[in-house]
């Protein structure tokens, strides 16, 4: 596993909690990435975030704990297959999950161990192929930094996106659309 991350560009960007999911937003739509594993910590965070994605409009599905065998297996099908575009994770598919082609995976949150963060991020960059790994690390995850630096010998990038990647859409592009729809329908009231 150590091996697969030399083929791995690993940035990490400086953010508070709040601007996370503006960042997020703004690295999948206006990199246009097909194919991304973002790591959560915690079942509730890969459920909050892959529901804020969809209400954004993006193509997401989760796999966590709380998600039978079954379905796990189903999505992360749909998702080599390409018909889900971002797959919300716990480390629950940081482990013995080969997907071809995916060239990014995105830390949303830092995992606690070291050697997490190395199975995380050796879900790209397989087979010689180049990949990036994208990490998040507001107040609370920075601490876990110099871990994973000391564990990985090396020495992490850490930079500050800029600011037009930290501003999200007026509202969700997907319920825009929705009360666009609403406002067009006549009304079902007296129609006499």
């Amino acid at each position: 596993e150590q091996v697969a991350v030399s083929s791995v560009d690993q940035i990490v960007y400086i953010v508070t909690a709040r601007e996370k999911f503006a960042l997020l937003y703004n690295i999948i739509v206006k990199q246009d990435l097909k194919s991304v594993l973002i790591f959560c910590n915690r079942k509730d965070e890969v459920a909050r975030l892959a529901g804020k994605l969809t209400r954004y409009g993006i193509e997401c599905a989760e796999i966590s704990g709380d998600v039978d065998q079954k379905k796990r297996i189903a999505r992360l099908d749909a998702f080599k297959a390409g018909k889900i575009r971002v797959l919300v994770a716990t480390d629950v598919a940081a482990r013995g999950i080969h997907i071809e082609g995916m060239n990014h995976v995105i830390n949303f949150t830092l995992p606690r161990d070291p050697e997490d963060y190395v199975h995380r991020i050796g879900r790209t960059g397989r087979a010689g192929a180049l990949g990036t790994s994208i990490s998040f690390a507001d107040d609370e995850d920075a601490f876990y930094l110099p871990d994973i630096e000391t564990f990985m010998e090396r020495k992490l990038d850490c930079i500050e996106p800029d600011d037009e990647w930290l501003v999200l859409p007026e509202a969700p592009p997907a319920r825009k659309a929705r009360a666009q729809t609403r406002r067009r329908r006549p009304s079902r009231r007296k129609r006499e």
